[in-house]
């Protein structure tokens, strides 16, 4: 066990290193001046050259390259994120107050897609190649086809707009989270439906079941002590994808609902070159994205200890 973790947190060291190089690298060779962005950012009005040069200057974006990946990267080994390059507050606290906004529709998105994949999947299987597992499969391919944008906003024309139940932007109350979180859930849930309808069908086909049946055990007894197990090991994969790619749709739903969160936090940093937001922000996805990935290699082994003893 000891040697799995310590693999597993030097894969994660890579990863995140890798990722934090490679993001700065983009945001440093995109078109444009970044200077210019940040400074156009800071004073909302056009600037002199000598500004410009002047927050060069301070934004370390005349050292060159490396010396300024190195000074943004020095500070954050101590968990310092720095200073926002245009408001030249503390990063920490504000992606802080944008992932509390984040983070509860995120959750709400996941569990609108558990509860609605959940009962399908299982209802689909009673019958397979039945009306209702065909209206199952239909239903989750549709939802899995179409974006979230679009039907983010096909949400705030019918519920919104037309009959008026809810609002379609801000934050201010419970209401404001429903509909983005069913753009959010109904993608999950179309993932999650088909995953676990696989899952369950191939579980019940497996040889040795019909040698169980025979000897008289129940059949609640085989669904829930050989086919969930055998179904979980897909489900957990996929379950784990998507509670990592929750937080970039949340990112996305965020913008077409006007939410304050990563969403806004994360476009109003990119527009300004504010190198320092930008690389929390995603910092913080790719350790979302290690941190689940690990959760997965160590529930595999829950769920089926044969997986750890064919890795050792």
């Amino acid at each position: 066990m000891i040697r799995l973790l310590a693999s597993l947190m030097l894969r994660a060291v890579v990863v995140l290193t890798g990722t934090a190089l490679a993001t700065f690298a983009l945001l440093w060779h995109a078109p444009g001046d970044p200077a210019l962005a940040i400074a156009l950012a800071r004073y909302d009005a056009l600037v002199a050259r000598e500004v410009v040069d002047l927050v060069r200057a301070e934004a370390g974006l005349d050292a060159g390259f490396w010396a300024a990946f190195q000074a943004w990267i020095a500070p954050l080994l101590v968990g310092d994120f720095g200073q926002s390059s245009v408001t030249g507050r503390d990063v920490w606290p504000e992606l802080v107050t944008a992932v509390s906004y984040t983070v509860p529709l995120a959750l709400g998105g996941l569990l609108v897609g558990v509860a609605i994949s959940v009962p399908l999947a299982i209802i689909a299987t009673r019958r397979p190649r039945g009306w209702l597992d065909r209206f199952a499969v239909a239903l989750a391919s549709i939802g899995a086809a179409i974006p979230a944008y679009w039907l983010g906003l096909l949400l705030i024309l019918v519920f919104a707009v037309h009959l008026g139940w809810l609002p379609a932007m801000g934050a201010r109350t419970p209401a404001h989270v429903v509909l983005p979180a069913l753009t959010l859930g109904l993608g999950v849930a179309a993932s999650l439906t088909r995953i676990l309808r696989s899952g369950i069908l191939e579980a019940r086909d497996q040889p040795f079941l019909p040698a169980i049946r025979r000897r008289g055990v129940a059949a609640r007894d085989i669904e829930r002590d050989h086919v969930a197990p055998h179904a979980a090991i897909p489900v957990v994969t996929v379950f784990g994808l998507e509670l990592a790619f929750l937080l970039e749709g949340a990112v996305m739903v965020e913008v077409i609902f006007s939410r304050p969160g990563l969403g806004s936090f994360l476009v109003t940093a990119i527009e300004a070159r504010d190198f320092p937001k930008v690389q929390a922000v995603v910092l913080l996805a790719a350790v979302l994205f290690v941190t689940v990935n690990l959760l997965i290699d160590l529930l595999y082994r829950a769920v089926d200890p044969r997986i750890g003893e064919q890795n050792a």
